[in-house]
């Protein structure tokens, strides 16, 4: 990480194509210099479908969800549960349910 002399804030990469060159620019003042190294990381988090739609137990007494008494819960047999879906062009269309009782979650896949 490299900071701006000026500021003390962080320098962020950037291209001068008239000059073809990598400067590193700070964003809150205008000062700019010229980069001592070329390599230029970038970090990518890939999450699956189920990480990024982490359910709590807590997601049961989420007024602001829907609620069906049509699904049936697999651990307790519960009938209200609370549900929202999900679709990523891998999974398709998933709907994630969570048992209003038990707390239980599953998932239906459409």
């Amino acid at each position: 990480m490299n900071f701006c002399s000026e500021c003390n804030n962080m320098l962020y990469p950037k291209a001068d194509k008239a000059n073809r060159t990598l400067l590193l620019a700070c964003r809150i003042c205008d000062h700019k210099e010229e980069a001592t190294n070329n390599c230029v990381y970038r970090n990518e988090i890939k999450h699956s479908v189920l990480e990024r739609t982490h359910v709590s137990q807590d997601i049961a007494s989420d007024p602001t969800l829907p609620r069906t008494k049509a699904a049936k819960c697999p651990s307790c047999g519960g009938r209200e549960a609370a549900f929202f879906q999900s679709m990523t062009a891998t999974t398709g269309m998933t709907l994630f349910y969570v048992c209003c009782t038990c707390g239980e979650r599953w998932t239906h896949k459409i």
